[in-house]
C-alpha cells in the first residue's frame, strides 16, 4: 500500500493513507515572533500550503497543544473544523470542543466507507528525562491500515529513548516520520531528534522509510534535513531517508 505525504512546513504534513486524510501538528500562520511563557520562538517561514488548501480532514494528530511550533493561532482555528482532534489527555482537556484525550498505548478507530484505520498513541518526551515538568505531555501515534498495508509511525515532539524503542518493539513500521531538527530553546540540550537520535529511530525500524519532519522554518531548529541527508548518506544507509520538498505530494512505497 502507498502513502502519499505532503510537508506543509515545521511539524505539519498531510498523510494520506488507504483513502483516509490525516493531519500533523497544524502551524499555518505566517513568519514573526511568538511568545510563549519561557522563551520567545522565531518563525522564519510561512506553510507551503494554508489551511484552505488542505481541504476535508478526518483526523488531527496532534503530538501537544502548548507550543506554537506545533500549534499556532490558525492551527486552533483549524481545529474546530477538524472531524476529530486526537492528542494528549491534558491538551484535551485544555482544548476543550472535538479534542479527544489518549495516553500512550490507547487505541482509536477511524472508519470511513467500509474501511477502518486504528491510531494508537505512543509514548514521546519532548527533551532529556526529567524535561517533563517543562515540556509538559506529549504523544506520538502509530496508524495501521487494513491488512496487508503496515503502520505509519508519527514521532511527535521527542528525542530518542525507551518509549520510541518499545514503539518499534511493537509495531512493524513500514514508513517513520521522526520529529527532528534538535530543537533547542531552554538550555544546551535539544528537545526534538538530533541526527543521533534519527539514526537511532532508523536501527529500530530496520527496513522503514525515514520521512523527517520538524526540521525547517524555525529559528530555534539546530539541524536541518541536509544534516540528515549526510549523516545517513555517511553511514551507508540514505537510499532510507526521504526528503520531502515541501507543499509536494510525495507517494511514499514502505
Amino acid at each position: 500500500m502507498s502513502i502519499t505525504i505532503t510537508l506543509i512546513g515545521g511539524p505539519t504534513a498531510l498523510i494520506e493513507i488507504d483513502g483516509f486524510r490525516l493531519l500533523t501538528d497544524p502551524t499555518f500562520d505566517a513568519p514573526g515572533e511568538y511568545q510563549l511563557p519561557h522563551v520567545k520562538l522565531e518563525k522564519l517561514t510561512g506553510p507551503a500550503l494554508g489551511a484552505r488548501d488542505v481541504g476535508a480532514i478526518d483526523a488531527v494528530l496532534l503530538s501537544h497543544d502548548q507550543h506554537s511550533d506545533n500549534l499556532d493561532h490558525s492551527g486552533r482555528d483549524f481545529l474546530k473544523g477538524a472531524k476529530r482532534v486526537l492528542t494528549t489527555e491534558a491538551g484535551a482537556g485544555r482544548l476543550g470542543g472535538n479534542a479527544e484525550g489518549f495516553a500512550p498505548w490507547a487505541r482509536t478507530t477511524l472508519t470511513k466507507g467500509g474501511r477502518t484505520l486504528t491510531i494508537t498513541a505512543t509514548p514521546a518526551r519532548h527533551g532529556p528525562a526529567g524535561i517533563e515538568p517543562l515540556s509538559g505531555d506529549v504523544i506520538g501515534f502509530v496508524v495501521e491500515p487494513a491488512k496487508p498495508g503496515r503502520p505509519v509511525y508519527v514521532s511527535g515532539d521527542t528525542t530518542w529513548f525507551d518509549g520510541v524503542a518499545e514503539v518499534a518493539r511493537r509495531f512493524d513500521c513500514g514508513v517513520v516520520l521522526p520529529f527532528a531538527g534538535a530543537a533547542q530553546t531552554r538550555g544546551p540540550f535539544h528537545l526534538t531528534m538530533d541526527t543521533n537520535d534519527a539514526i537511532e529511530t532508523a536501527h529500530a525500524f530496520a527496513d522503514a522509510v525515514i520521512v523527517p519532519v520538524h526540521t525547517d522554518g524555525w529559528a530555534h531548529f539546530r539541524q536541518s534535513a541536509n544534516d540528515l541527508r549526510a549523516s545517513f548518506d555517511t553511514l551507508g544507509f540514505g537510499r532510507r531517508l526521504r526528503i520531502l520538498e515541501p507543499g509536494v505530494a510525495t507517494v511514499i512505497e514502505p
